[in-house]
């Protein structure tokens, strides 16, 4: 299928390859095993020994925010209240790969994949203290470091919607009858078309393949960090539906400082709207499990 989803990359970059990038511009990691972790969208992710993780572009559109991360995550220490990866290591294009490229801190944890809404529950307090202090950040000093402003139109809830009807049409044979009668009923449901607009600084693409829980099934890590922008905090605030029984919500906005209905809103419709692309990309690689846990994410997001 090469060519044909924005998924696709540009760069594939194997273990080989990464072992031989790494080595020559940072030597004194060339002892270490190199292991080939994941890929999303825009990077494959790599394991450098226990204690390192790099990140490589597979596509052009990522190269600018490797470089973004590389000046902002180092910033944001002071206002962090979960563990994130800091870059440590600044990797340069050659001939051989022609994009930067970034090693990190490995954030040790698992991906909270199958989890009990009882252990979900317990994250509530822990994801609203982090996304309040992230969303204090300074905005005008996140622009500086080269962060987009609201790239994606966030608060366009009617194109959204749009974009959702065709997503919705793509993955019909992968739903069951009742989970795309739930999902259908939803996005025919009349709301508003927009939402006024609100500046804050987000992680931009708050999902379950993008955190990490510890044995207690506790969000202990946040990564992937290439979608920071500045935009509604609703973005963000979305994982209170994807990821958050629906009992745990009220701690969770209470912990956060509020919310009003339009920034609800738009959190749950952007809850329905992330896990339905991952469920694309899962079914397009024929990945079950993150297909199930998408799947679970969204009607999570549709529950009251």
């Amino acid at each position: 299928m090469g060519g044909t989803n924005v998924w696709d990359a540009e760069w594939e970059v194997n273990e080989e390859q990464a072992r031989t990038l790494i080595g020559r511009q940072f030597p004194q990691l060339s002892s270490k095993q190199v292991k080939r972790l994941g890929w999303g969208w825009d990077n494959t992710v790599f394991l450098i020994g226990d204690e390192y993780v790099f990140r490589f572009p597979r596509r052009t559109i990522a190269v600018g925010s490797i470089r973004m991360e590389g000046k902002l995550l180092p910033k944001l220490e002071a206002y962090m209240t979960i563990p994130y990866p800091k870059p440590l290591f600044y990797g340069e294009a050659t001939d051989e790969y022609p994009a930067p490229f970034l090693g990190y801190a490995y954030v040790p944890g698992d991906f909270p994949i199958g989890l009990t809404e009882e252990r979900r529950a317990l994250s509530a307090e822990t994801l609203a203290k982090f996304l309040r202090r992230l969303h204090e950040f300074p905005v005008q000093a996140a622009l500086k470091c080269g962060v987009q402003q609201d790239h994606r139109n966030l608060t366009d809830i009617a194109s959204r919607k749009v974009k959702l009807e065709g997503f919705l049409s793509k993955v019909v044979e992968h739903l069951s009858p009742e989970e795309f009668g739930v999902i259908e009923a939803y996005i025919s449901r009349p709301q508003k078309d927009r939402v006024e607009a609100v500046n804050a600084l987000l992680h931009g693409d708050l999902h379950f393949k993008n955190m990490l829980v510890n044995e207690n099934g506790i969000v202990s890590g946040i990564i992937d960090w290439g979608d920071l922008s500045v935009g509604h905090p609703a973005c963000d605030l979305s994982v209170a539906y994807s990821f958050l029984p629906p009992y745990a919500r009220g701690v969770f906005f209470e912990t956060y400082g509020g919310a009003d209905e339009e920034t609800k809103l738009l959190a749950r419709l952007i809850a329905v709207y992330i896990p339905i692309l991952i469920l694309m990309q899962a079914v397009d690689d024929g990945n079950e499990a993150i297909a199930a846990e998408a799947k679970s994410n969204i009607m999570r997001a549709l529950s009251d």
